[in-house]
């Protein structure tokens, strides 16, 4: 027996301010978390752009095709009641960030990560006082408790939204440094994105691709960019 679909059942969707935010409304009845909090965001930029994927919905609702309503119904039912452990999970990227961990060889693969790693890493640096130590293979390698310490308190300033994005940035990634550059808007974000792919583009370079991979890495892809463009989304004017 096939599973029961929510359909559409509204004319219009629209923005009202609700709750020292944003919601929106279908023909005047509030969008509801799954948790049934009412979907209050930051901004109006936001609430719009999620009334917009409601209104693009026909016959049969499709989540996948919301995905800014996905986080923010992620922030309001889960980072909110869990900010600390969740910020606490992310921060411990940074001992094991994908930066750190190189090849021993080929030389050419080597080298690609240098370029694009290395200066994510000074850049880390210069902005956080924080140096993360690098090693060639899969030993791990300590990282200075000081240097964590200095990107944890960064990640604990994030607030519900910013979290919410940067969990999908970091986890996707794979690098605890990736995600904060790309929250700070440090380099394109298809550069950032192309450099945690690094090992996964010379892998195909040397086998062929897989269709099924491929797939798979587009919609990380679209993810990422997705978690990117709810956090700008989410922040007032003055920081953008």
């Amino acid at each position: 027996m096939s599973e029961w679909a929510a359909k559409r059942f509204w004319n219009a969707a629209e923005v009202a301010e609700a709750g020292g935010g944003f919601g929106v409304r279908l023909d005047g009845r509030a969008v509801r978390t799954p948790a049934k909090a009412e979907l209050v965001v930051p901004t109006q930029a936001l609430a719009r752009e999620i009334a917009a994927e409601w209104d693009a919905q026909e016959g049969e609702i499709v989540p996948a095709t919301m995905p800014l309503t996905r986080a923010a119904n992620a922030a309001i039912d889960r980072v909110a009641r869990e900010q600390a452990a969740v910020a606490a999970m992310l921060a411990e990227y940074g001992s094991s960030d994908l930066l750190c961990y190189r090849a021993e060889s080929p030389a050419e693969l080597v080298a690609r990560q240098a370029e694009a790693w290395d200066p994510l890493l000074d850049w880390a640096e210069s902005v956080f006082s924080a140096r993360l130590r690098t090693t060639s293979g899969v030993m791990h390698v300590t990282q200075d408790a000081a240097a964590l310490e200095r990107l944890h308190a960064e990640v604990r300033l994030l607030d519900i939204w910013a979290l919410t994005a940067f969990h999908d940035l970091v986890c996707l990634s794979g690098s605890l440094v990736i995600g904060l550059a790309a929250l700070r808007d440090q380099a394109p974000l298809e550069a950032l994105w192309r450099a945690s792919r690094i090992d996964e583009s010379w892998q195909q370079e040397q086998w062929g691709s897989d269709e099924e991979a491929e797939a798979v890495a587009r919609k990380k892809e679209c993810d990422f960019f997705n978690a990117k463009h709810f956090h700008d989304l989410s922040r007032p004017l003055w920081e953008r």
